[in-house]
């Protein structure tokens, strides 16, 4: 007797690798032989980008002299994957009992070698464990994924030498700053609540932490950027990024290096400029990318601004570099921007704007907004950018929010414009408070323009 499906066509699938199934009394059934094909030429791709990589890195080394080279990891990848193969048919166990006679046999070699050269490095074993493993992956898991980890691990492995110089430069306090980092990023982050946690609903530690962590990221980069490049380019580096982290405190270290070095006032006044420049490209940037319905009001003055404070930097560094007096670079003393008490001032910043604007909203309406922005924009406008964009249409309208960040940005360039001349000297006084006026009333007539 037929069964009841007897008489109907079943369609037809082209079985993956993973898509084992068993049949009673049988072993399981066989996969698809060119796509296993397939994953075991990747095993041996995996293994000759390796070994092209740790071949390269001994090619002076006699044959037979060395443990391991061009063709073993070649075929330590092609080994991983068909052990790989083989585990489909009889279980994992195989597959385990290959890798561990395969480390044996790749670690007793290597060991002859390092006692022979008094190399004890044990780069290539892991190395060799790496590649059987990854083609083991790329027959049993994701192609993707195992082609990725092959390219990094090849990567890392030719930057033996780069990497191990740039170490070696490392300070301490460097180490603590990325260890800082780290620990900001992916210890502390998880576990802060992702809600508000005050009755307004205005504070949510996570987005806090997380704006504070990229703000301390970014000023780490800048630092390690000047410290690359060296003096030469210092200054212009350093506006560069700091005007990322803080353009506020670039320029009173720009001002402070004015007063004991006359002579560059003009560079150090177009280091300021740029810094600003970058301040204000990036509260737009900020703003537009947290609350799209800002870039409206914002886009045109933030524009005329940025331009004008370029133009102003611009024509004092053509007339440092046209001049023969001014030849004097300062040198720069730039102290490590990472630490864990800046990310706590930030974020405890950041979340008292938030709440104060918030409240001053809810007493005063839109008068209560454009104050805390007026008095924040003093030290910094990153916190009135963060809580005016924030807000949400219940709260504050588009007209409020960018005219507080406005406000805010105006107030931190007047307020740097006379820090730069109380600190560094009239001379860095008229030239940035020359540009940073003219920039604010393009601004101004910017925002005039619109109204109309």
């Amino acid at each position: 007797m037929k069964s009841a499906g007897a008489g109907k066509l079943r369609p037809t699938t082209i079985p993956t690798i993973m898509d084992v199934v068993p049949v009673p009394e049988q072993r399981p059934s066989s996969v698809d032989q060119y796509e296993l094909l397939s994953r075991l030429t990747v095993s041996l791709a995996i293994g000759l980008l390796v070994g092209l990589e740790r071949g390269w890195h001994s090619r002076d080394e006699e044959d037979h002299q060395r443990a391991a080279g061009f063709r073993t990891f070649a075929l330590s990848g092609l080994l991983g994957g068909i052990a790989g193969a083989l585990s489909l048919q009889t279980g994992g166990l195989v597959l385990g009992l290959v890798f561990l006679g395969y480390v044996a046999a790749f670690v007793a070699f290597h060991w002859l070698e390092a006692t022979a050269d008094h190399d004890y490095s044990a780069t290539s074993v892991v190395a060799g464990m790496v590649t059987f493993l990854l083609g083991s992956m790329a027959v049993l898991g994701d192609l993707r994924i195992a082609i990725a980890c092959a390219v990094a691990a090849a990567i890392l492995l030719a930057l033996q030498e780069p990497i191990h110089r740039w170490v070696a430069s490392l300070t301490w306090q460097e180490i603590r700053a990325v260890l800082i980092l780290a620990a900001m990023s992916f210890l502390l982050l998880p576990f802060l609540p992702h809600r508000p946690i005050d009755p307004w609903g205005t504070v949510n530690p996570y987005e806090i932490w997380l704006l504070a962590i990229l703000i301390a990221g970014i000023s780490f980069g800048g630092y390690v950027a000047v410290r690359a490049l060296g003096d030469r380019y210092g200054v212009i580096m350093t506006a560069m990024t700091g005007g990322l982290a803080s353009s506020t405190v670039t320029t009173l270290t720009f001002a402070r290096l004015g007063q004991e070095h006359p002579g560059s006032a003009r560079l150090l006044s177009a280091g300021i400029l740029i810094a600003g420049v970058v301040m204000v490209a990036r509260v737009g940037v900020v703003a537009v990318a947290l609350n799209r319905a800002l870039l409206t009001a914002l886009a045109a003055p933030l524009a005329v601004a940025a331009v004008v404070l370029a133009l102003g930097g611009a024509m004092l560094l053509s007339g440092v570099l046209a001049s023969d007096s001014e030849r004097e670079t300062p040198q720069l003393r730039i102290d490590n921007p990472l630490a864990l008490g800046s990310a706590l001032k930030v974020a405890a910043f950041i979340a008292a704007v938030m709440l104060a604007a918030q409240l001053l909203q809810w007493w005063f309406g839109s008068l209560g907004v454009l104050i805390v922005a007026a008095i924040s924009g003093i030290a910094d406008v990153d916190a009135v950018t963060i809580s005016m964009a924030r807000l949400t249409a219940d709260t504050a309208s588009v007209e409020t929010a960018s005219r507080a960040i406005l406000i805010a940005v105006a107030v931190n360039t007047a307020a740097k414009a006379a820090m730069a001349g109380w600190v560094g000297g009239w001379r860095i006084g008229m030239g940035v408070g020359g540009v940073s006026a003219a920039a604010l009333a393009g601004a101004a007539g910017a925002v005039a323009w619109q109204a109309t």
